[in-house]
């Protein structure tokens, strides 16, 4: 076999940023760092690394993200590939980004201090390295796009949750409000949910029941997709 033309390529190095969402009751949020090295160090970015040469890229996003992070085994998607020449001061560099989607309540003792990782609402997200802010809007388009076919958002959730949380849930992915009495009865048509006797009453004296999503429907709507909202 002539390797030839492979040798003769010019070399690039290759990436992962992750985009790291979470929900934290009210507001949906990104989990951001402080760059520890040159360019740029000390500035405000995605969670990334080196993909190492016998990885491969999906392999490369998790490990880079519980080196970071601590966290493993949580909802991650390929979102797109960022190849502009001059996107990385320091050379040439491609990006894969993912998408994760964590609850905040459930994970945030897990997050490392080592890199000032910091919870920052999307609406909110301080100005960026290289083309980072151009990874998180395209991020937040997708996770738009996704929750309207397949229930990925209640990978925010907490185990059981009340159908106001949802709400805000969906509002805070859509940066819109919606209304009440037409998502309470979207949600429920699906027959996805378990509602339980317990209530939440820390929001108001009258309460909100919790429910839980039933996981073997749940998974197959997920699998088949819908139109969720």
């Amino acid at each position: 076999m002539d390797i030839s033309k492979y040798k003769s390529q010019e070399r690039l190095l290759l990436a992962v940023d992750c985009i790291i969402f979470g929900f934290g009751g009210k507001q949906m949020k990104a989990l951001l760092i402080k760059r520890g090295f040159q360019p740029e160090k000390g500035k405000w970015s995605l969670m990334g690394g080196f993909v190492n040469k016998n990885e491969n890229v999906d392999a490369a996003a998790a490990r880079i993200l519980r080196q970071l992070t601590g966290l493993k085994d949580i909802y991650m998607e390929q979102l797109h590939c960022f190849g502009d020449t001059k996107r990385d001061s320091a050379g040439r560099v491609v990006s894969i980004a993912y998408f994760a989607l964590i609850n905040i309540a459930e994970y945030n003792e897990q997050l490392t201090s080592d890199h000032e990782a910091r919870w920052f609402p999307l609406d909110k997200i301080p100005t960026l390295i290289f083309d980072h802010k151009q990874m998180v809007q395209k991020a937040k388009e997708r996770l738009q796009q996704k929750v309207a076919n397949h229930p990925i958002g209640f990978e925010l959730l907490p185990v059981k949750f009340t159908l106001p949380q949802l709400q805000s849930l969906y509002e805070g992915i859509y940066e819109s409000p919606l209304d009440k009495r037409n998502f309470t009865r979207k949600i429920l048509s699906l027959n996805i949910l378990k509602k339980l006797a317990e209530k939440e009453k820390e929001s108001s004296r009258k309460g909100a029941f919790y429910y839980v999503f039933d996981r073997d429907k749940y998974g197959k709507l997920n699998h088949d997709g819908i139109k969720f909202l």
